[in-house]
C-alpha cells in the first residue's frame, strides 16, 4: 500500500500546476489502477476544501465530490483519538508538524510502507514509512 498526501491529489487534478500536474498524476493513476492507494480522512477533507477554493484551476463543488466519490475506494484510516495521541508523539520525536505527523501516523496504521508528499524529507522514515517525493527526481 503507497499513502498519498494531500498536496499531490491536489496537483493531480490541477492541470496548471505544470510538470508537478503530471508526475502526481501518474503515481495517482497507477495507484488507483492497481487498487494500492492509501489516504485519510484528514486528506479527503483538506483535498476538498483546498480543491474548490485554493487550487488555480479550481474544481466545482460538484466536481470535487466527484473525485472524492472515486477516491473512497481506496484504504482510509478514521484517525481515533489514540491516533491524535500518537501523532503528537511522532511530532516532537521528529521534529515534523503536527498536521505531517497524523498523515504519517495513518499511513502507519494502514500498513503502508511509501508516503508520497512534497512536504517531508524524500527518502526519510518514519515509523516504517518512506517519504517519497514524485518532483524530486530519481
Amino acid at each position: 500500500m503507497e499513502f498519498v498526501d494531500t498536496n499531490i491529489l491536489l496537483y493531480a487534478y490541477d492541470p496548471s500546476s505544470g510538470h508537478r500536474h503530471q508526475a502526481a498524476r501518474d503515481v495517482v493513476s497507477r495507484l488507483g489502477r492497481t487498487r494500492q492507494g492509501a489516504l485519510s480522512v484528514q486528506v479527503l477533507q483538506e483535498f476538498y476544501v483546498n480543491a474548490v477554493s485554493k487550487i488555480e484551476v479550481r474544481l466545482s463543488p460538484d466536481q470535487a465530490r466527484r473525485r472524492l466519490r472515486a477516491l473512497r475506494r481506496w484504504s482510509t484510516h478514521s484517525p481515533l483519538a489514540a491516533d491524535v495521541i500518537a501523532a503528537s508523539a511522532i511530532s516532537e520525536d521528529h521534529q515534523i508538524s503536527f498536521w505531517d505527523a497524523m498523515i504519517v501516523r495513518s499511513a502507519c496504521e494502514l500498513g503502508c510502507d511509501l508516503l508520497w508528499t512534497e512536504d517531508l524529507n524524500a527518502g526519510q522514515v518514519i515509523v516504517g514509512v518512506r517519504i517519497l517525493d514524485p518532483f524530486s527526481g530519481p
